[in-house]
Protein backbone atom coordinates (compact mmCIF):
# COMPACT_ATOMS: atom_id res chain seq x y z
CA UNK A 1 0.00 0.00 0.00
CA UNK A 2 2.60 2.48 0.55
CA UNK A 3 4.71 2.05 -2.38
CA UNK A 4 1.08 2.40 -4.41
CA UNK A 5 0.39 5.73 -2.46
CA UNK A 6 3.77 7.41 -2.72
CA UNK A 7 3.60 8.69 -5.77
CA UNK A 8 0.67 11.26 -4.65
CA UNK A 9 0.09 13.12 -1.42
CA UNK A 10 -3.26 11.87 -1.22
CA UNK A 11 -5.72 9.20 -2.80
CA UNK A 12 -9.21 8.73 -2.80
CA UNK A 13 -10.66 5.38 -2.52
CA UNK A 14 -13.76 5.09 -4.18
CA UNK A 15 -15.46 1.43 -3.42
CA UNK A 16 -17.92 -0.36 -6.11
CA UNK A 17 -19.25 3.12 -6.95
CA UNK A 18 -20.60 3.00 -10.70
CA UNK A 19 -21.29 5.58 -13.78
CA UNK A 20 -24.58 4.31 -13.77
CA UNK A 21 -25.19 4.90 -9.50
CA UNK A 22 -24.12 8.40 -10.15
CA UNK A 23 -26.28 8.90 -13.26
CA UNK A 24 -29.11 7.73 -10.89
CA UNK A 25 -27.72 10.18 -8.06
CA UNK A 26 -27.95 13.18 -10.19
CA UNK A 27 -31.06 12.23 -11.50
CA UNK A 28 -32.89 11.80 -8.16
CA UNK A 29 -30.81 14.85 -6.50
CA UNK A 30 -30.82 16.94 -9.44
CA UNK A 31 -30.37 20.43 -7.50
CA UNK A 32 -27.82 21.43 -9.43
CA UNK A 33 -26.83 25.44 -8.92
CA UNK A 34 -24.96 26.34 -11.57
CA UNK A 35 -24.32 26.39 -15.21
CA UNK A 36 -21.94 23.88 -15.29
CA UNK A 37 -23.77 21.60 -13.15
CA UNK A 38 -26.81 21.90 -15.54
CA UNK A 39 -24.48 20.90 -18.21
CA UNK A 40 -22.56 17.90 -16.41
CA UNK A 41 -26.28 16.23 -15.86
CA UNK A 42 -27.43 16.87 -19.35
CA UNK A 43 -24.05 15.73 -20.89
CA UNK A 44 -24.55 12.35 -19.04
CA UNK A 45 -27.86 12.30 -20.62
CA UNK A 46 -30.30 13.57 -17.75
CA UNK A 47 -33.27 15.51 -19.46
CA UNK A 48 -34.20 18.45 -19.00
CA UNK A 49 -37.62 17.73 -17.52
CA UNK A 50 -35.78 15.76 -14.81
CA UNK A 51 -33.50 18.72 -13.53
CA UNK A 52 -34.96 21.09 -10.36
CA UNK A 53 -32.54 24.32 -10.59
CA UNK A 54 -33.38 23.90 -6.74
CA UNK A 55 -30.93 26.31 -6.06
CA UNK A 56 -33.48 29.18 -3.96
CA UNK A 57 -30.88 31.94 -4.43
CA UNK A 58 -29.84 32.36 -7.95
CA UNK A 59 -27.66 34.19 -10.24
CA UNK A 60 -29.18 36.10 -13.07
CA UNK A 61 -27.01 34.63 -16.29
CA UNK A 62 -27.79 31.32 -14.43
CA UNK A 63 -31.70 31.68 -14.55
CA UNK A 64 -31.02 32.29 -18.43
CA UNK A 65 -29.16 29.56 -18.88
CA UNK A 66 -32.10 27.12 -17.64
CA UNK A 67 -34.12 28.86 -19.73
CA UNK A 68 -32.22 28.35 -23.02
CA UNK A 69 -31.35 24.59 -22.38
CA UNK A 70 -34.92 23.53 -21.48
CA UNK A 71 -34.39 23.48 -17.78
CA UNK A 72 -37.80 24.70 -16.97
CA UNK A 73 -38.55 23.79 -12.78
CA UNK A 74 -36.77 26.12 -10.46
CA UNK A 75 -37.16 26.63 -6.88
CA UNK A 76 -38.01 29.40 -4.94
CA UNK A 77 -38.82 31.28 -1.28
CA UNK A 78 -39.04 35.32 -1.93
CA UNK A 79 -40.24 38.09 -3.48
CA UNK A 80 -37.48 38.95 -5.00
CA UNK A 81 -36.38 35.50 -6.54
CA UNK A 82 -39.76 35.40 -7.35
CA UNK A 83 -39.18 38.52 -9.95
CA UNK A 84 -35.75 37.39 -11.23
CA UNK A 85 -37.27 34.38 -12.89
CA UNK A 86 -40.59 36.24 -14.36
CA UNK A 87 -38.00 38.53 -15.91
CA UNK A 88 -35.58 36.22 -17.54
CA UNK A 89 -37.56 32.92 -17.43
CA UNK A 90 -41.08 33.64 -17.57
CA UNK A 91 -42.35 30.20 -18.98
CA UNK A 92 -40.62 28.71 -15.57
CA UNK A 93 -42.69 26.04 -13.51
CA UNK A 94 -42.02 26.77 -9.75
CA UNK A 95 -41.42 24.71 -6.70
CA UNK A 96 -41.76 26.65 -3.30
CA UNK A 97 -39.42 25.86 -0.84
CA UNK A 98 -40.69 26.05 3.08
CA UNK A 99 -38.59 25.95 6.37
CA UNK A 100 -38.66 23.60 8.34
CA UNK A 101 -37.65 22.91 12.36
CA UNK A 102 -33.85 21.97 11.32
CA UNK A 103 -33.02 23.37 15.24
CA UNK A 104 -31.31 20.10 15.94
CA UNK A 105 -29.67 19.48 12.90
CA UNK A 106 -25.88 19.73 12.19
CA UNK A 107 -26.08 22.25 9.19
CA UNK A 108 -29.31 24.08 9.69
CA UNK A 109 -30.38 25.53 6.03
CA UNK A 110 -33.83 27.25 7.25
CA UNK A 111 -31.50 29.93 8.87
CA UNK A 112 -31.39 31.19 5.56
CA UNK A 113 -33.43 29.13 3.18
CA UNK A 114 -37.36 28.52 2.71
CA UNK A 115 -40.12 30.54 3.45
CA UNK A 116 -42.02 30.11 6.61
CA UNK A 117 -45.54 28.44 6.56
CA UNK A 118 -47.77 31.70 6.89
CA UNK A 119 -45.88 34.04 3.98
CA UNK A 120 -46.43 30.95 1.50
CA UNK A 121 -49.71 32.17 0.48
CA UNK A 122 -48.35 35.64 0.08
CA UNK A 123 -45.52 33.99 -2.40
CA UNK A 124 -48.53 31.92 -4.21
CA UNK A 125 -50.89 35.00 -4.59
CA UNK A 126 -47.60 37.02 -5.99
CA UNK A 127 -46.87 33.65 -8.67
CA UNK A 128 -50.45 33.96 -9.60
CA UNK A 129 -50.27 37.95 -10.47
CA UNK A 130 -47.32 37.13 -12.37
CA UNK A 131 -48.68 34.13 -14.78
CA UNK A 132 -46.14 31.83 -13.13
CA UNK A 133 -47.37 28.38 -11.99
CA UNK A 134 -46.08 26.90 -8.53
CA UNK A 135 -45.93 23.03 -9.11
CA UNK A 136 -44.74 21.77 -6.40
CA UNK A 137 -43.19 22.32 -2.82
CA UNK A 138 -39.26 21.02 -1.59
CA UNK A 139 -38.00 21.36 1.72
CA UNK A 140 -34.93 20.13 3.49
CA UNK A 141 -34.37 19.71 6.99
CA UNK A 142 -30.38 19.72 7.18
CA UNK A 143 -28.25 17.33 7.66
CA UNK A 144 -27.80 15.35 10.89
CA UNK A 145 -30.84 15.80 12.19
CA UNK A 146 -31.55 13.25 14.79
CA UNK A 147 -35.29 13.63 15.56
CA UNK A 148 -37.02 11.70 12.55
CA UNK A 149 -40.61 13.03 13.48
CA UNK A 150 -39.40 16.63 11.66
CA UNK A 151 -39.57 14.88 8.38
CA UNK A 152 -43.46 14.07 9.24
CA UNK A 153 -44.23 17.84 10.32
CA UNK A 154 -42.27 19.03 7.19
CA UNK A 155 -44.58 16.80 5.01
CA UNK A 156 -47.78 17.82 7.03
CA UNK A 157 -47.05 21.41 6.09
CA UNK A 158 -46.28 20.88 2.51
CA UNK A 159 -50.33 19.73 2.58
CA UNK A 160 -51.39 22.51 3.97
CA UNK A 161 -49.04 24.85 0.91
CA UNK A 162 -50.85 22.57 -1.87
CA UNK A 163 -54.45 23.29 0.26
CA UNK A 164 -53.44 26.66 -0.53
CA UNK A 165 -51.72 26.45 -3.88
CA UNK A 166 -55.36 24.55 -5.00
CA UNK A 167 -57.45 27.46 -3.83
CA UNK A 168 -55.72 29.77 -5.94
CA UNK A 169 -55.58 27.66 -9.34
CA UNK A 170 -51.88 26.46 -8.94
CA UNK A 171 -51.64 22.78 -10.34
CA UNK A 172 -49.41 20.84 -7.62
CA UNK A 173 -48.08 17.85 -8.07
CA UNK A 174 -44.17 17.97 -6.97
CA UNK A 175 -42.93 17.13 -3.32
CA UNK A 176 -39.11 17.35 -2.75
CA UNK A 177 -37.73 16.04 0.64
CA UNK A 178 -34.55 17.24 0.04
CA UNK A 179 -31.96 15.40 1.73
CA UNK A 180 -29.21 14.96 4.17
CA UNK A 181 -30.09 11.34 4.73
CA UNK A 182 -27.76 9.32 7.06
CA UNK A 183 -25.22 7.05 4.78
CA UNK A 184 -22.91 5.60 7.48
CA UNK A 185 -23.27 2.86 10.17
CA UNK A 186 -23.58 4.41 13.78
CA UNK A 187 -25.53 7.48 12.44
CA UNK A 188 -27.55 8.34 15.68
CA UNK A 189 -31.01 7.68 13.41
CA UNK A 190 -30.54 5.26 10.80
CA UNK A 191 -32.08 5.65 7.35
CA UNK A 192 -34.74 2.90 7.91
CA UNK A 193 -35.64 4.67 11.22
CA UNK A 194 -36.39 8.22 9.14
CA UNK A 195 -38.01 5.85 5.92
CA UNK A 196 -40.55 4.18 8.21
CA UNK A 197 -41.19 8.05 9.30
CA UNK A 198 -41.61 9.95 5.85
CA UNK A 199 -43.58 6.75 4.41
CA UNK A 200 -46.37 6.87 7.22
CA UNK A 201 -46.36 10.47 6.73
CA UNK A 202 -47.10 10.01 2.54
CA UNK A 203 -49.64 7.47 3.39
CA UNK A 204 -51.23 10.40 5.77
CA UNK A 205 -51.22 13.74 3.61
CA UNK A 206 -50.20 12.52 0.02
CA UNK A 207 -51.17 8.65 -0.39
CA UNK A 208 -50.87 6.05 -3.30
CA UNK A 209 -52.53 7.35 -6.69
CA UNK A 210 -52.62 11.14 -5.40
CA UNK A 211 -50.89 12.30 -8.31
CA UNK A 212 -48.05 13.58 -6.87
CA UNK A 213 -43.97 12.71 -7.81
CA UNK A 214 -42.19 12.36 -4.57
CA UNK A 215 -38.78 13.35 -5.05
CA UNK A 216 -35.29 13.16 -2.77
CA UNK A 217 -31.76 14.38 -3.05
CA UNK A 218 -29.95 11.41 -1.89
CA UNK A 219 -26.49 11.95 -2.96
CA UNK A 220 -25.58 11.71 1.06
CA UNK A 221 -26.97 8.60 1.38
CA UNK A 222 -25.77 7.09 -1.93
CA UNK A 223 -21.81 8.08 -1.66
CA UNK A 224 -20.63 9.22 1.99
CA UNK A 225 -19.46 5.69 2.59
CA UNK A 226 -18.67 5.24 -0.94
CA UNK A 227 -15.21 7.26 -0.58
CA UNK A 228 -11.66 6.57 1.91
CA UNK A 229 -9.51 9.31 2.00
CA UNK A 230 -5.99 8.15 2.38
CA UNK A 231 -3.44 11.39 3.26
CA UNK A 232 -0.16 11.59 4.18
CA UNK A 233 2.08 13.67 7.06
CA UNK A 234 4.29 16.08 4.99
CA UNK A 235 5.00 17.83 8.39
CA UNK A 236 4.99 17.52 11.69
CA UNK A 237 5.97 20.10 14.92
CA UNK A 238 6.29 19.10 18.85
CA UNK A 239 4.92 21.28 21.23
CA UNK A 240 6.01 20.84 25.00
CA UNK A 241 3.40 21.41 27.54
CA UNK A 242 3.72 23.79 30.43
CA UNK A 243 2.50 21.82 33.50
CA UNK A 244 5.18 22.06 35.92
CA UNK A 245 5.78 18.85 37.85
CA UNK A 246 3.85 16.08 35.05
CA UNK A 247 5.90 14.27 33.14
CA UNK A 248 5.23 11.69 30.66
CA UNK A 249 5.37 7.57 31.64
CA UNK A 250 8.92 7.55 30.10
CA UNK A 251 10.24 10.65 31.80
CA UNK A 252 10.58 13.00 29.36
CA UNK A 253 8.35 16.45 29.66
CA UNK A 254 4.62 16.39 28.31
CA UNK A 255 3.95 17.37 24.81
CA UNK A 256 1.41 17.59 22.20
CA UNK A 257 2.37 16.85 18.58
CA UNK A 258 0.37 19.02 15.05
CA UNK A 259 0.60 17.07 11.89
CA UNK A 260 0.56 18.58 8.87
CA UNK A 261 -1.56 16.99 6.00
CA UNK A 262 -1.61 18.02 2.41
CA UNK A 263 -5.18 18.23 2.20
CA UNK A 264 -7.79 20.80 4.98
CA UNK A 265 -10.79 22.70 5.65
CA UNK A 266 -10.60 24.64 2.66
CA UNK A 267 -10.36 21.49 0.35
CA UNK A 268 -11.85 17.69 0.94
CA UNK A 269 -11.77 18.00 4.86
CA UNK A 270 -14.44 21.16 4.40
CA UNK A 271 -17.14 18.79 6.19
CA UNK A 272 -15.29 19.81 9.63
CA UNK A 273 -16.74 23.56 8.59
CA UNK A 274 -20.01 22.48 6.75
CA UNK A 275 -21.03 19.22 9.04
CA UNK A 276 -19.47 20.22 11.99
CA UNK A 277 -17.42 16.74 12.27
CA UNK A 278 -14.10 15.54 13.66
CA UNK A 279 -12.02 13.27 11.14
CA UNK A 280 -11.09 10.51 12.98
CA UNK A 281 -8.28 8.92 11.27
CA UNK A 282 -7.41 5.09 10.96
CA UNK A 283 -3.41 4.35 10.83
CA UNK A 284 -2.02 2.50 7.80
CA UNK A 285 0.17 0.09 10.37
CA UNK A 286 -0.88 -0.73 13.48
CA UNK A 287 1.09 0.55 16.79
CA UNK A 288 1.96 -2.00 19.12
CA UNK A 289 0.29 -2.01 22.43
CA UNK A 290 3.60 -0.93 24.62
CA UNK A 291 3.84 1.94 21.56
CA UNK A 292 3.04 5.36 24.02
CA UNK A 293 0.15 7.71 22.75
CA UNK A 294 0.72 11.49 22.64
CA UNK A 295 -2.06 14.31 22.47
CA UNK A 296 -2.04 15.03 18.60
CA UNK A 297 -3.78 17.36 16.15
CA UNK A 298 -4.16 17.50 12.40
CA UNK A 299 -4.19 20.72 10.44
CA UNK A 300 -4.60 21.14 6.93
CA UNK A 301 -1.35 22.71 4.50
CA UNK A 302 -3.14 26.49 4.90
CA UNK A 303 -1.29 28.24 7.80
CA UNK A 304 -3.61 30.75 8.89
CA UNK A 305 -4.44 28.95 12.62
CA UNK A 306 -8.02 27.64 11.30
CA UNK A 307 -7.19 24.68 9.23
CA UNK A 308 -7.80 22.27 12.07
CA UNK A 309 -9.15 19.38 10.80
CA UNK A 310 -9.23 17.36 14.34
CA UNK A 311 -8.31 17.98 17.93
CA UNK A 312 -8.00 15.79 21.00
CA UNK A 313 -6.66 12.92 19.27
CA UNK A 314 -4.44 10.52 21.15
CA UNK A 315 -1.87 8.86 18.63
CA UNK A 316 1.60 7.26 18.90
CA UNK A 317 4.63 8.67 17.60
CA UNK A 318 3.78 9.60 13.45
CA UNK A 319 6.40 10.83 11.10
CA UNK A 320 6.42 12.95 7.83
CA UNK A 321 5.59 10.46 4.86
CA UNK A 322 3.14 8.27 7.29
CA UNK A 323 -0.13 7.71 5.65
CA UNK A 324 -3.39 8.73 7.73
CA UNK A 325 -6.84 6.42 6.35
CA UNK A 326 -10.33 8.52 6.86
CA UNK A 327 -13.22 6.36 5.92
CA UNK A 328 -16.95 7.65 5.10
CA UNK A 329 -15.30 10.67 2.65
CA UNK A 330 -17.70 10.55 0.21
CA UNK A 331 -19.81 13.17 0.65
CA UNK A 332 -19.56 17.14 0.38
CA UNK A 333 -15.40 16.15 0.25
CA UNK A 334 -13.69 16.19 -3.76
CA UNK A 335 -16.49 18.55 -4.98
CA UNK A 336 -17.00 21.02 -2.19
CA UNK A 337 -12.99 21.02 -2.40
CA UNK A 338 -12.79 21.50 -6.18
CA UNK A 339 -14.67 24.51 -5.57
CA UNK A 340 -13.20 26.26 -2.23
CA UNK A 341 -9.62 25.41 -4.03
CA UNK A 342 -9.75 25.42 -7.84
CA UNK A 343 -8.29 22.17 -9.78
CA UNK A 344 -9.10 18.78 -7.90
CA UNK A 345 -6.02 17.90 -6.99
CA UNK A 346 -6.68 14.19 -5.60
CA UNK A 347 -6.30 11.04 -7.20
CA UNK A 348 -8.70 8.53 -6.92
CA UNK A 349 -9.15 4.93 -7.30
CA UNK A 350 -11.90 2.72 -8.01
CA UNK A 351 -11.71 -0.48 -5.95
CA UNK A 352 -14.23 -3.60 -4.87
CA UNK A 353 -14.33 -5.86 -2.20
CA UNK A 354 -13.57 -9.50 -3.23
CA UNK A 355 -16.63 -10.35 -1.71
CA UNK A 356 -18.84 -7.72 -3.55
CA UNK A 357 -16.91 -8.81 -6.93
CA UNK A 358 -18.05 -12.66 -6.22
CA UNK A 359 -21.40 -11.70 -5.96
CA UNK A 360 -21.30 -9.38 -8.99
CA UNK A 361 -19.58 -12.09 -11.22
CA UNK A 362 -22.14 -14.64 -11.06
CA UNK A 363 -24.73 -12.20 -12.55
CA UNK A 364 -22.74 -9.72 -14.60
CA UNK A 365 -20.64 -12.77 -16.52
CA UNK A 366 -21.57 -16.13 -17.98
CA UNK A 367 -20.77 -19.48 -16.18
CA UNK A 368 -18.33 -20.61 -18.61
CA UNK A 369 -16.84 -17.34 -18.91
CA UNK A 370 -16.31 -16.89 -14.97
CA UNK A 371 -14.72 -19.99 -15.05
CA UNK A 372 -12.37 -19.20 -18.00
CA UNK A 373 -10.91 -16.02 -16.28
CA UNK A 374 -10.21 -17.52 -12.65
CA UNK A 375 -6.51 -17.76 -13.71
CA UNK A 376 -6.59 -13.94 -15.02
CA UNK A 377 -7.10 -12.30 -11.29
CA UNK A 378 -4.50 -11.57 -8.88
CA UNK A 379 -6.23 -12.43 -5.74
CA UNK A 380 -4.65 -10.26 -2.53
CA UNK A 381 -3.75 -11.12 0.69
CA UNK A 382 -5.51 -8.38 2.64
CA UNK A 383 -7.68 -5.10 2.31
CA UNK A 384 -4.49 -2.81 2.31
CA UNK A 385 -2.72 -4.25 -0.88
CA UNK A 386 -3.79 -3.21 -4.12
CA UNK A 387 -3.05 -4.00 -7.70
CA UNK A 388 -3.27 -2.54 -10.85
CA UNK A 389 -4.58 -5.64 -12.36
CA UNK A 390 -8.62 -6.39 -13.18
CA UNK A 391 -9.77 -9.56 -13.21
CA UNK A 392 -12.03 -8.22 -15.99
CA UNK A 393 -14.50 -5.32 -16.91
CA UNK A 394 -18.61 -6.00 -16.15
CA UNK A 395 -20.46 -2.99 -16.29
CA UNK A 396 -18.05 -0.63 -14.80
CA UNK A 397 -14.43 -0.94 -14.42
CA UNK A 398 -13.24 -0.66 -10.72
CA UNK A 399 -9.06 -0.50 -10.94
CA UNK A 400 -8.20 -3.19 -8.51
CA UNK A 401 -10.31 -5.97 -6.67
CA UNK A 402 -9.37 -5.81 -2.95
Amino acid sequence: MAGYLSEADFVMVEEGFSTRDLLEQLTLGASQSTTAEMELVQHIGVPASKIIYANPCKQIAHIKYAAKHGVQLLSFDNEMELAKVVKSHPSAKMVLCIATDDSHSRSRLSLTFGVSLQSCRHLLEDAKRNHVEVVGVSFHIGNGCPDPQAYAQSIADARLVFEMGAELGHRMHILDLGGGFPGVEGAKVRFEEISSVVNSALDLYFPEGCGVDILAKLGRYYVTSAFTLAASIIAKKEVLLEQPGREEENGSAPKTILYQLGEGEYGIFNSVLFDNTCPTPILQKKPSMEQPLYSSSLWGPVVDGCDCIAEGLWLPQLHVGDWLVFENMGAYTVGMGSLLGGAQTCRITYAMSRVAWEALRGQLLPAEQGEDAEGTCKPLSCGWEITDTLCMGPVFTPASIM
